[in-house]
C-alpha cells in the first residue's frame, strides 16, 4: 500500500469509526424517547426523517444542478428507491419497534450482525475476496459480540417479549446489509454525497407515507418529542449516513461493515450510563474483544 493509498484508508477509518458512534446514539434517544413520551414506533421514526428529509432535500437538489452533475440511468434511479426503501425504511422500521421491547445494548448487539451478512453476500453474489486481516478481524469481533449477546440474553432471560424483539432487529440488521452491499457497488459510480441524498430521501418519503397510511393521525407534539425527533435526525441520521457513506467509497463495503462493530460497544457504555441498563462481565469482555477487532481493521489492514 502507497504513501497516498494509507492516507485514503486512514481518513476512510476515521471517517468510518466516527459514523458508527453517531449512528450508536440512536437507539439512546429513542429509549429515551418511549420512555419520556407515549410515541409509537411509527410516529418517533416519521417524526426523525420529517427533520431529516429538507437536509437531503437541499443536498440532493444542490448535487442535480451542479454543470458536472451526471444524471442517474434508469437502472440506478431504481436501484436507489429499493435501497432506500430496503436500507433506511424498513430497517429503520424493524428497529424502532424492537427496540419497544429489548434493551439498546441487546439491539446493537443483535444489528451488528449486519456485517457478516454483508461480507457473505459480497462475496457470494460479487465473488468479493475476503482477505486475512478481515477473517481475522471478523472471527475476533464476533466472538466478542456473543460473549457480550449471551450475557445480555442471560440478563434478560424473564422479559416475555424478548424474542418478538429480538425477531425485529434481526430483520433490521438483514435489511441494512442488503443496503451496505448495494451503496458499495453503485457509490463508485454515482458520488458518495449524492447517492446518500437520494436514498434518504426516498427512505423519507416511504417512512411519512406509511406513518399516514397506517391510519396515525397528527397529534399534540410535545416539546421533548419534537426535541427527540430533531436529535435523532441530526445526531444519529443525517451526519453519520454522510460519513458511513464517504467511508464506503474510500475503504470498501467490508472494512466499513467491520469497523463499524464500534458501535455495540458505543451502546452498551452509554446505556449504563445514561440509561442505567445493566453492565456485565459478559459484556465488559464482549467490548474489549470487539475493540481489538476495530484495532485490527483500522490500523493494520494492509490488503484492500
Amino acid at each position: 500500500m502507497n504513501d497516498a493509498s494509507k492516507k485514503n484508508y486512514t481518513a476512510g477509518f476515521i471517517i468510518t469509526f466516527i459514523g458508527a458512534i453517531l449512528f450508536s446514539t440512536k437507539a439512546i434517544f429513542v429509549k429515551l424517547a418511549f420512555a419520556d413520551t407515549d410515541a409509537d414506533a411509527i410516529t418517533l421514526l416519521a417524526l426523525r426523517m420529517v427533520f431529516a428529509l429538507p437536509f437531503y432535500l437541499v443536498i440532493a437538489f444542490f448535487y442535480s444542478s451542479r454543470s458536472s452533475n451526471v444524471k442517474f440511468t434508469k437502472k440506478q434511479w431504481l436501484i436507489i428507491i429499493l435501497l432506500g426503501l430496503t436500507g433506511y425504511y424498513l430497517s429503520s422500521l424493524f428497529d424502532f419497534i424492537g427496540l419497544q421491547y429489548v434493551s439498546a445494548g441487546l439491539e446493537r448487539l443483535i444489528l451488528f450482525l449486519y456485517p457478516t451478512f454483508a461480507v457473505l453476500l459480497n462475496a457470494v453474489i460479487f465473488k468479493q475476496k475476503v482477505n486475512k486481516i478481515q477473517r481475522y478481524a471478523l472471527v475476533l469481533t464476533y466472538i466478542g459480540i456473543g460473549i457480550a449477546y449471551f450475557g445480555e440474553l442471560k440478563m434478560d432471560q424473564d422479559n416475555p417479549d424478548f424474542f418478538l424483539g429480538t425477531f425485529f432487529i434481526f430483520l433490521c440488521a438483514l435489511t441494512f446489509s442488503i443496503y451496505l452491499v448495494g451503496s458499495g457497488r453503485l457509490i463508485p459510480f454515482v458520488g458518495a454525497t449524492k447517492f446518500t441524498a437520494y436514498t434518504m430521501t426516498t427512505a423519507s418519503i416511504g417512512v411519512i407515507a406509511h406513518y399516514f397510511i397506517a391510519g396515525n393521525t397528527v397529534q399534540h407534539f410535545s416539546t421533548p418529542l419534537l426535541g427527540y425527533g430533531v436529535m435523532i435526525a441530526i445526531i444519529a441520521t443525517v451526519i453519520p449516513t454522510f460519513f458511513i457513506s464517504n467511508g464506503l467509497k474510500k475503504i470498501g463495503s467490508n472494512n466499513v461493515a467491520i469497523i463499524s462493530s464500534i458501535g455495540p460497544v458505543s451502546t452498551i457504555l452509554q446505556a449504563h450510563f445514561i440509561l442505567g441498563e445493566r453492565l456485565s462481565v459478559a459484556q465488559v469482555v464482549g467490548t474489549i474483544l470487539v475493540i481489538a477487532g476495530v484495532l485490527l481493521t483500522g490500523w493494520f489492514n494492509r490488503d484492500i
